[in-house]
């Protein structure tokens, strides 16, 4: 690893996997609404462009498994779902737009690894490592109660009954969790 003024914020880098994970959560039922046009074959073909994306980041390990390399990846990663929530709620539905999300998703999915290992890495200390997993699992959590409680209150409450329209609206929520851990992501890098 290299030396760089960059280092990690324990607390705000806590309060980002929080609301990395919410928004994993918030948008476990709406991809399967949102890849309903998408044919079986594309998955496999996916699969394969996800696991030849691993092997190349892996490839690269000794040169980006540093802070700063993970500061970018970490932001590239949430500017790319940044980008396709945005993107869905101007285009939802439809082949492209499946596609698209698919691929976005799939390209985030090539760091996966990469920035766990580095997290582990870089943030050293057990007990840090640990609040960061329980962050995780308590935002993963709440992001799968919250969407379940929105569903329900569409469906209860507004009448809103079409699972299209249901995960449309669902996306401004996401849009707002994901403008949130965008912040964090700066808050949680800081120079010095």
């Amino acid at each position: 690893m290299q030396n760089s003024n960059l280092k990690i914020n324990p607390k705000e880098f806590i309060k980002y996997k929080f609301f990395n994970s919410l928004f994993l959560g918030l948008s476990m039922g709406s991809i399967f609404t949102i890849y309903a046009p998408l044919k079986p074959s594309i998955y496999s073909i996916g699969g394969v462009v996800l696991a030849l994306g691993m092997i190349l980041i892996a490839k690269f390990y000794e040169k980006i498994l540093n802070i700063d390399y993970f500061f970018k990846i970490s932001l590239l990663v949430e500017l790319v779902i940044l980008f396709m929530v945005s993107y869905y709620l101007l285009k939802p539905y439809g082949y492209v737009t499946a596609l698209l999300v698919y691929s976005g998703y799939q390209l985030t999915f090539i760091f996966g690894s990469y920035l766990v290992r580095a997290e582990t890495l870089l943030l050293k200390e057990n007990t840090l490592l640990s609040k960061v997993d329980m962050a995780k699992q308590f935002g993963s959590l709440a992001g799968m109660l919250t969407s379940y409680l929105f569903y329900k209150v569409l469906d209860n409450f507004y009448g809103i009954t079409q699972n299209t329209q249901k995960v449309y609206n669902m996306h401004f929520l996401l849009l707002l969790t994901e403008v949130i851990i965008i912040v964090f992501i700066f808050r949680s890098f800081k120079r010095g």
